[in-house]
């Protein structure tokens, strides 16, 4: 009798095990579920690409560095900047001359057939 109690008791918590793990994947896989991984994915990857590329630029600069060093190299001057660049004359003109027109051409989808 004992045995059966036993036996009655474990497959019922076995049951009931099954179906929390089986409503829990269920709700994983639901789309609102899905979309929210997906985004914190993204957001993981957006993290990591911007870490690359921090320490790209922290190794870019100690190596210029290096270089400038080998080369004997100064840094530049603040006084010695670069020219601004050039701006338009007037608004509106375009930078280059237009002298040509674009030509209009109809086309007629009946003519194919």
């Amino acid at each position: 009798m004992f045995r059966r109690t036993f036996w009655f008791t474990a497959g019922a918590a076995a049951g009931v095990w099954a179906t929390a793990k089986v409503n829990r994947k269920l709700k994983q896989l639901t789309p609102e579920s899905l979309a929210a991984q997906a985004a914190n994915k993204a957001i993981d990857a957006g993290h990591r690409l911007k870490d690359f590329a921090l320490d790209v630029r922290v190794g870019m600069v100690r190596r210029e560095a290096e270089l400038e060093e080998a080369l004997g190299l100064d840094a530049p001057d603040p006084g010695h900047e670069l020219p601004e660049p050039r701006r338009r004359t007037a608004l509106g003109t375009a930078p280059y001359p237009t002298t040509h027109s674009i030509p209009t051409i109809s086309y007629n989808r009946n003519e194919d057939h």
